[in-house]
């Protein structure tokens, strides 16, 4: 039998859970500040589970369960709110609806944008009148500083780019991203302290993620998935080692690579390259110790 308001149930659970009498301890120990670090794990593993969907029903089933994880993180909010008298869940989904229609005039109103790029600035108009009316100067005052680091960066970037900070094109990014490392050199060679040296990789790091922002790249996307791919790899180079009766700790650092390349053409993620290279390594062999690994 299908339930009729899975939201209203939805809802009488959470104020079950904190019920003063008949809930449950630990829900009802909570307050907005402690479950923000669920609600952000939440949003992750939802964002993992997107990233590796095949379109099959188990991967259905997953994306399903974990929208149910962060539906449940916003009820928990409302229902903390609700007690204190602030708003219920009522009133967050009529806010974000009221939202919606006021910057989609072209879809629930009469406005009319010649192209894109009209409609857009329309957008950004609107977001800059609303942050006028929360008090707010800077075009940076409500970006979120729990954003991860390269969303953050972006995030930031693109609000600069607005007001016409910004290069017009790739080419001078990069530029900007070899000056940023060669900073990174020069703090070395002069035996910079730790935090000036942080500082100048954190200025390269900003460089790249504004270069992926120019090739309409997100940064954040493209590291998730190369650590994937890199979890893959590793995973698979100590099933390898252990086939060959190899200690994968032992082998030194080339031979580690020999057996990292085999890997990926094992996956079909071969680079031009390291086909050439993989032709011209040797077998594994033991590691050479040297004063690093004592």
């Amino acid at each position: 039998m299908i339930d009729p308001d899975p939201i209203a149930r939805l809802r009488a659970i959470m104020a079950r859970l904190r019920d003063p009498q008949a809930g449950c301890a630990w829900d009802r120990a909570q307050t907005a500040a402690s479950i923000v670090p669920f609600t952000l794990e939440e949003a992750y593993e939802l964002a993992d589970v997107i990233a590796r969907d095949q379109g099959t029903a188990e991967d259905a089933r997953e994306l399903r369960d974990e929208l149910g994880d962060l539906l449940f993180q916003v009820v928990f909010q409302a229902r903390i709110a609700e007690e204190a008298g602030r708003f219920d869940l009522d009133d967050v989904a009529r806010a974000i609806g009221d939202k919606l229609v006021r910057r989609h005039p072209h879809v629930f109103a009469d406005a009319v944008h010649a192209d894109d790029r009209e409609r857009e600035a329309a957008w950004e108009a609107e977001k800059e009148r609303e942050r006028g009316q929360r008090d707010q100067t800077s075009a940076m005052d409500d970006i979120p500083l729990a954003l991860p680091a390269l969303a953050r960066a972006v995030k930031s970037q693109r609000r600069a780019a607005r007001l016409g900070f910004d290069w017009d094109r790739p080419e001078p990014v990069v530029a900007k991203i070899h000056e940023e490392m060669a900073e990174v050199a020069d703090a070395l060679a002069t035996g910079a302290d730790p935090q000036a040296v942080s500082a100048e990789i954190g200025d390269v790091l900003f460089a790249v993620a504004n270069w992926a922002r120019h090739l309409g790249v997100d940064p954040e996307g493209a590291l998730r998935g190369t650590t994937r791919r890199f979890e893959q790899r590793f995973r698979g180079m100590e099933v390898l080692a252990a086939e060959r009766g190899l200690d994968l700790s032992a082998l030194d650092q080339p031979a580690q690579e020999v057996l990292y390349r085999e890997v990926k053409a094992r996956l079909g993620q071969m680079d031009p390259a390291d086909e050439t290279s993989m032709n011209e390594e040797s077998v594994p062999g033991p590691r050479r110790t040297t004063r690093n690994d004592e």
